[in-house]
């Protein structure tokens, strides 16, 4: 066994020195640059690093500070509907598309195409569909239904939710992809079977062919989940934070602490709470993919 650790070392030589730049490139660029910032986040940094540190102060004045509980409400908000629900809806999409129905293709195309767009242009495309002046209130107003009132954009209470509708309408699509290519990995005779004893079509979904998916739901909740925590351009793009701060995310007061406000102190211990939340994340599911027991 000794002698072939060696020679298991060196196979693949060439691709292995090939990824020897990228390698060095993540840890001076991602490893090097996270670790600045957390350094730095226990300083008094201003509008310039500065080494002055200063304890857990900054991450005391975060959590003491209104608009960061309100942006950390929000992200659990958006994201627990955000996970449950795209979820649910890209499941459904994906069974029906499993159905070998006509113009599947044409089906498949339309509901991915909104996954194509970036997230300022659905954010500017959901602003004028939410705008209660000549979006989607307007629109039923015309045709008679004068008490209709459908602006959450313009609602502290339930901003939150107009901003998860153009999520929704983003993310779902790729959310039903993902589901197509797991329900497409299932073996037909297990529908076979099924159909022979009787089972209904819904309990062969929910107690045998959903836990057989299991890897492809951990890997959608962690894209769905990352995608979460770096929620940013969507919500400049369809609210700007507002109405005050009702909409605010934890990636939007990074951003206007460190490039407006210019406290680069403050800004950093928001981030590295948000590298936290990725952490929560990815060590999971890291363990779930790759640790516990070995397989056989």
């Amino acid at each position: 066994m000794a002698a072939t650790r060696p020679i298991r070392l060196f196979r693949n030589l060439t691709a292995k020195i090939a990824a020897i730049p990228m390698i060095l490139t993540a840890l001076v660029v991602f490893v090097g640059g996270t670790a600045w910032t957390v350094t730095y986040s226990f300083t008094s940094s201003k509008l310039l690093p500065r080494t002055k540190f200063v304890g857990l102060d900054q991450y005391e004045r975060l959590w003491a500070t209104p608009r960061w509980l309100v942006s950390i409400e929000n992200l659990l908000i958006y994201g627990v509907c955000m996970m449950v629900l795209s979820l649910v809806l890209g499941f459904l999409l994906a069974a029906l598309l499993d159905q070998k129905i006509r113009y599947e293709n044409t089906f498949r195309t339309i509901l991915l195409y909104p996954f194509a767009l970036s997230f300022i242009v659905t954010g500017l495309v959901w602003q004028w569909l939410l705008n209660p002046d000549f979006g989607i209130q307007s629109v039923i107003h015309r045709l008679g239904w004068e008490s209709f009132d459908f602006n959450p954009l313009y609602n502290a209470d339930i901003v939150i939710f107009g901003v998860l509708i153009a999520g929704l309408w983003q993310g779902s699509g790729l959310v039903m992809c993902l589901m197509l290519a797991g329900l497409r990995g299932i073996d037909q005779e297990i529908w076979k079977a099924s159909r022979v004893d009787g089972i209904p079509a819904w309990k062969t979904y929910i107690f045998i062919i959903i836990p057989m998916m299991r890897p492809v739901f951990i890997t959608t909740l962690v894209i769905i989940a990352s995608g979460i925590v770096r929620l940013y351009d969507l919500i400049v793009a369809q609210t700007g934070g507002g109405p005050g701060i009702a909409s605010d995310v934890p990636a939007k007061y990074v951003y206007d602490y460190m490039f407006q406000g210019q406290n680069l102190g403050q800004g950093f211990a928001a981030s590295t709470m948000m590298l936290l939340a990725v952490l929560v994340v990815v060590i999971p599911w890291a363990y779930l993919e790759f640790g516990g027991k070995k397989r056989v």
